[in-house]
């Protein structure tokens, strides 16, 4: 059977990238590089070896060849040295490599110590035949992980500017969601008698305002561009194909991408609607998701999210980003929904999942450095921007933790600000005893942020410890602040019930304390579960009142939101 082969083609150098698979029983061995060259050998150098140490001497290698490694096999038990023993000294030479465990039976201890300790992608048991079924699946999809994530891929788009600019972090970011490969270039740092100099500084050159500067692959060069703008050019501008749809999606976080996927998948024409250039809401910048079901090792938000998109389409859903919604209004039976360009979208039902954005932070000089020193939410660019930096982090749930811990990697101290008197409250226990684990982390109970420093970026911030009364002013060019959030809702005005914070009520809530159906609604029956106040009319996700704020959580709720238009479609 032919197989579609997984991984980036060879190198300008000629250098193919390496998978490298490592155990001491020679018939293990063979049948491992049999395997491995069957689906991977014109796109991969593989290589073997029977032992820890001359694994490491292979990896020497690779490394002063500069040569790249996309995946390691390793066995568990060998004389010398376990396979996490192994993968622990080996991350710290290739650390964008993909690690699977191979053992003689189900280790789960192994496994467990592995995902903690080494950050194990993968566990498989011996034997793994068929291979068609049980190991290329797996290894298909971590190499193609690697390869969206390869540092040493040549670059496609070039992003100069400044390197604490709030416009081109919004550009940097932008092309980082959308999984688009760019290099970036330091204005600071450009040669003035280059090529990019010239363009600078020279005749005819731009000024320091129009920066950053994007040279995209067909030569075109765009100055201080926007989202808007880079969207059109990179060809992702759409408009709705059909006048009429069974199911219009309003936001495309992982609520709206579930229910997409689902919707088209049961033959709903299906139009998924975005106010931003990309689709993954918030959730594409959570750096990594740990309690997603399926993914051990957790995965990124981006990864996640690009991976749901890709899904929607292939099923025939369409998706229009960005197309901001301003309106909703009844047409019985059907329900428009108006665009902020004057367009509108006809539908028989319509689910709400605008989900929302992060609260702002209400201290002295917090607006001056939005962008250059204050992050709402956290993304690749400025994680990579945080190394060997003292950084800190703003929140008691989940999603500050996992940026906590995220950013732990990088930076040389990262600090937790938490307002409460302990994490128990808004964060998981498994995500607490990671923060308490992690030695470069420490959390600071009972403290909020009074003021932000600095003169052309953030210097230093004014810390308030409320138990002891104090105030304290800490050094750090880098603060990122998860204090929850307010819902995208305001669009809908009176249309639908909302409660007194503007999260949208559904099913119960409508009619709860003993209330009565609310007096737009014009069926016998009650508000199924997830519908709103006009029938029809659903919302799911961070926007609808009384939601779980976790990514598992919204993608069920989208899920089960389609389950709810189908009974509305039959029986009203």
């Amino acid at each position: 059977m032919s197989r579609k082969a997984t991984g980036p083609a060879t190198r300008d150098d000629g250098h193919k990238p390496v998978i490298l698979a490592l155990d001491d029983d020679p018939q293990v061995l063979r049948a491992v590089r049999r395997d491995l060259r069957t689906a991977y050998a014109d796109r991969y150098a593989i290589l073997t070896v029977h032992s820890s140490k001359e694994g490491m001497k292979v990896l020497d290698t690779l490394a002063e060849r500069r040569q790249e490694l996309a995946l390691f096999l390793v066995d568990q038990r060998m004389p010398d040295v376990t396979g996490l023993q192994f993968l622990l000294e080996a991350m710290e030479r290739f650390p964008e490599a993909r690690r699977v465990l191979l053992t003689a039976y189900a280790e789960t201890d192994a496994a467990i110590v592995g995902i903690n300790q080494v950050g194990l992608d993968h566990y498989l048991l011996k034997p793994w035949g068929p291979p068609q079924e049980r190991l290329y699946p797996v290894l298909d999809r971590l190499l193609e992980q690697w390869w969206s994530g390869r540092r040493t891929v040549r670059r496609q788009i070039q992003v100069i500017g400044h390197a604490v600019s709030s416009t081109t972090r919004a550009v940097r970011e932008f092309l980082t969601r959308n999984g688009q490969p760019f290099s970036f270039l330091d204005a600071v740092d450009v040669d003035r008698d280059s090529e990019i100099g010239q363009l600078l500084t020279g005749p005819g050159g731009v000024p320091g305002a129009a920066l950053p500067v994007v040279l995209l692959p067909d030569g075109m060069v765009m100055f201080a561009p926007t989202e808007e703008d880079l969207a059109e050019q990179l060809g992702w501008s759409a408009s709705s194909s059909l006048p009429h749809y069974e199911c219009v999606i309003v936001g495309a976080g992982p609520t709206g991408l579930s229910a997409a996927v689902h919707a088209a998948s049961e033959g709903l024409r299906t139009l998924l609607l975005d106010a931003q250039p990309n689709p993954g809401g918030q959730s594409a910048r959570a750096p990594l998701i740990e309690n997603y079901l399926g993914f051990p090792s957790g995965l990124s938000g981006e990864d996640l999210t690009r991976r749901a998109a890709i899904q929607a389409v292939s099923f025939g859903a369409e998706l229009m980003c960005p197309a901001e919604v301003v309106g909703l209004r009844r047409e019985d039976p059907a329900k428009i929904i108006t665009l902020a360009d004057g367009s509108e979208a006809s539908a028989e039902s319509v689910l709400l999942s605008p989900g929302a954005t992060y609260r702002r932070l209400e201290a002295r000089g917090a607006s001056r450095f939005e962008g250059v020193g204050l992050y709402y939410g956290l993304s690749a660019a400025e994680t990579r921007s945080c190394i060997a930096q003292r950084v800190l982090v703003v929140g008691g749930a989940n999603t500050a933790g996992q940026a906590a811990v995220q950013l732990a990697k990088y930076a040389s101290e990262v600090t937790l600000l938490v307002r409460a008197s302990s994490l128990s409250a808004k964060m998981s226990p498994y995500l607490a005893d990671e923060l308490s684990r992690t030695p470069n982390i420490a959390i600071r109970l009972r403290t909020t942020v009074r003021e932000f420093i600095g003169v052309d970026r953030l210097e230093r911030v004014v810390l308030y410890d409320s138990e002891g009364g104090a105030l304290s002013e800490v050094e750090t060019r880098f603060v990122f602040t998860f204090i929850g959030a307010h819902p995208h809702t305001d669009w809908l005005g009176d249309m639908v019930e909302r409660d007194d914070r503007g999260f949208v009520l559904t099913g119960s809530d409508l009619v709860a304390n003993g209330g009565e159906v609310p007096s737009e609604w014009s069926l016998e029956r009650a508000p199924y579960p997830l519908e709103t106040s006009i029938p029809g009319v659903f919302a799911a996700g961070d926007a609808r009142a009384h939601s779980v704020k976790r990514v598992s959580a919204a993608v069920g709720e989208g899920a089960m939101a389609v389950d709810l238009i189908q009974r509305y479609r039959v029986s009203g």
